[in-house]
């Protein structure tokens, strides 16, 4: 069981729910420097995991070729249109709903602390990772939530789903996950959360979902290359 991941999700939903309850606490210019120090402290761990790369070749074409098909079959009009059946479902008129979900799924499931940390919560049983991991997004939730709404609390159903799945699958993959792909996969997180970072800012709006396939496509041409 991905005990891990398990708590997780709990912290967002812990983390969410107080942003939503204390949202009117908390003045505009708190909130928007909450943001822009989030914004900028994902830039650093973006780069910092990038450069942990080894190959340059499959590293590269593995974010281009991941970038064509996600651009391709568009993965993020189906994350949209997910975000919405939630939104419909729970009857939610939180025009931020989307956004928040969207956000938030993302800058919690694309890192090195949700693959590093599924990984170990799978092959050693080791869960302190991702319990750190537990404690810096129930806090980043709340902050987000106070300004997104809801939709962010929803954003615990992804995490279960991609770290759970990591770690049941770390289990089956021993003898073939290695340092070196495990590097490899950091390195392509790490631009996608640069990415994010950028989004933060409002520097640069960058199609984050769309380039997911680039996580899966390091991990085919890395064994290739190897």
């Amino acid at each position: 069981m991905p005990i891990g991941t398990v708590v997780n999700a709990l912290a967002i939903i812990l983390g969410s729910g107080l942003g939503i309850l204390f949202h009117k606490e908390l003045p505009q210019k708190i909130k928007a420097i909450i943001f822009e120090g989030i914004g900028l402290s994902i830039i650093v761990i973006g780069i910092q995991m990038a450069l942990k790369v080894e190959n340059l070749l499959p590293f590269i074409f593995s974010i281009l070729i991941g970038g064509i098909i996600g651009e391709a079959v568009d993965l993020e009009k189906y994350l949209e249109d997910f975000s919405n059946f939630l939104k419909r479902k729970i009857g939610s008129e939180n025009k931020r709903f989307s956004h928040g979900f969207l956000t938030a799924s993302l800058l919690f499931c694309v890192g090195s602390m949700a693959i590093l940390g599924s990984l170990n919560d799978g092959l050693r049983g080791d869960h302190s990772l991702l319990f750190t991991k537990s404690i810096l997004d129930g806090f980043t939730s709340l902050a987000l939530a106070s300004t997104y709404g809801i939709g962010v609390l929803f954003s615990f159903i992804p995490i279960l789903l991609y770290q759970g799945g990591i770690t049941l699958l770390s289990v089956q993959l021993q003898g073939v996950l290695s340092n070196l792909l495990v590097a490899q996969l950091t390195a392509v997180g790490g631009v996608l959360i640069l990415g994010m970072g950028l989004n933060f800012l409002g520097i640069k709006q960058i199609k984050i979902t769309n380039l997911l396939p680039a996580l899966v496509i390091v991990i085919i041409l890395s064994l290739i290359f190897k």
